[in-house]
């Protein structure tokens, strides 16, 4: 099995080598070499940035279809609470939910609920004080990625509490098992996504051995038939069970606001993130105690697996979290499940450095100096028509043998230029006839 999964995945015959995508890739994991994009499997974090930009749809998110529920004898379906800011005049959650069970679905079970619980697990990190600060949020697989890659010095600033999806996925396990009587083998757990990291994170999870999520649909994949099937299952109870804090989660800010934390920043936007990292790895928010960082713009509403325009489905959610009840889990419940799921993690983080340019370190210093030279002879206008993101990665591209200096349009203009001076200067040098051809006329 290959150490790297990813779901953002490229069609070459779509790709036109544009290279729209190196330019917004937050890690650098995008080249165009030959006229077709290429994605560096060890620098990509699957935030779906490339699949945002792409005009072509090149890029695209692997996840699993409908169709896979069929592999186990009982069926959840795990919607994660943006789900709710899809549909158009819904007032009731519970017509959403009813809806997965027209299609097949034996149970469903709200991601928003273990939002809920995710929010009372970190308020015991939180309250043990001796974590350092600040604090950073764990729910967004993206982001903990992007630290791995590129600011390994926070890695110990991730809280150590698993996503509101993992923990979901196990208390809908239990429960279902324990109602139906039925073996946990039987059951498969399947999270309905906004995005392609979520994915990334079932079959390559952070922070523990295995997922406890047997596989993620696309919203943008199921959002036609359970649409078809809102408002036409009858309700047998309430399903809805999660708090308005635990649905605000969908939006940037709702970890934050479920915590009630004073001192604390909120941003969305992998390149925002990027930036306050940056300001957080340089010590410049010292009374900051928690940071939620968020991939997509507006947080999960904004996911490039979404169907509905993320500032609108941002609206909707705040509007059905408002008819909710502001409530949080009760230590009685906390107690019930505290010792009986995974919630913590329990394999640390490891930094995935990327700018290993040779694992023998002499010869890595040596390289570090070329490219240096290199980098220093390029325009520095980082304009990526190169195909590589910008200078400083064409410089380590051409260390590595995987570019040349001429894939500067810039050097390639002015070697042209050269060329052709010393070509006019040789045909002036070259007679017009042979000796004596004159005369002989």
């Amino acid at each position: 099995m290959s150490e790297y999964y990813h779901s953002v995945t490229l069609d070459k015959d779509k790709c036109r080598g544009c290279t729209n995508c190196i330019k917004r890739c937050p890690t650098e994991a995008i080249r165009v070499r030959d006229g077709k994009a290429r994605i560096i499997a060890e620098r990509c974090i699957d935030c779906g940035e490339c699949i945002r930009v792409c005009p072509y749809h090149a890029k695209i998110a692997v996840t699993d279809p409908l169709s896979s529920i069929d592999r186990f004898e009982y069926k959840i379906a795990l919607p994660a609470p943006t789900l709710y800011g899809q549909f158009k005049d819904v007032t009731d959650i519970n017509d959403i939910l009813y809806a997965f069970k027209g299609l097949g679905f034996d149970y469903v079970y709200e991601v928003a609920r273990g939002a809920d619980y995710a929010t009372a697990f970190v308020k015991e990190k939180l309250k043990e004080g001796h974590v350092k600060k600040p604090i950073i949020s764990s729910a967004c697989p993206a982001i903990v990625r992007l630290i791995q890659v590129r600011f390994p010095e926070l890695l110990d600033n991730i809280v150590a509490v698993e996503s509101p999806m993992e923990i979901a996925a196990q208390l809908a396990r239990r429960e279902f098992s324990e109602k139906k009587g039925v073996s946990e083998d039987a059951i498969g757990v399947f999270f309905i996504t906004p995005c392609a990291a979520k994915m990334t994170s079932i079959r390559r999870p952070i922070g523990r051995k295995e997922s406890s999520v047997d596989g993620a649909i696309s919203m943008l994949d199921i959002f036609g038939v359970l649409a078809s099937k809102i408002g036409h299952i009858p309700h047998t109870g309430e399903l809805q069970k999660a708090s308005a804090y635990g649905v605000g989660w969908a939006n940037s800010s709702g970890e934050c606001s479920a915590l009630s934390i004073e001192h604390y920043l909120a941003v969305d936007g992998i390149q925002n993130v990027i930036y306050v990292l940056e300001e957080i790895e340089n010590n410049k928010f010292p009374d900051l105690d928690f940071f939620e960082g968020l991939a997509c713009t507006g947080g999960c509403v904004g996911g490039p697996l979404t169907f509905e325009n993320g500032f609108v489905a941002k609206n909707r959610i705040r509007t059905l979290a408002n008819g909710l009840e502001k409530r949080y889990i009760t230590e009685r419940e906390l107690s019930l499940v505290r010792n009986s799921i995974g919630w913590e993690f329990t394999e640390p983080i490891q930094p995935k450095p990327v700018m290993k340019l040779d694992d023998d370190l002499s010869l890595a210093m040596r390289k570090m100096e070329l490219m240096e030279k290199i980098y220093k002879s390029l325009p520095g206008l980082d304009c990526g028509s190169c195909g590589s993101p910008n200078c400083r990665t064409l410089a380590e591209d051409i260390v590595q043998g995987d570019a040349s200096e001429f894939d500067c349009i810039f050097k390639l203009r002015e070697k042209v230029k050269k060329l052709a001076e010393e070509m006019i200067e040789l045909a002036e040098k070259i007679p017009t006839g042979r000796h004596g051809e004159d005369d002989e006329m």
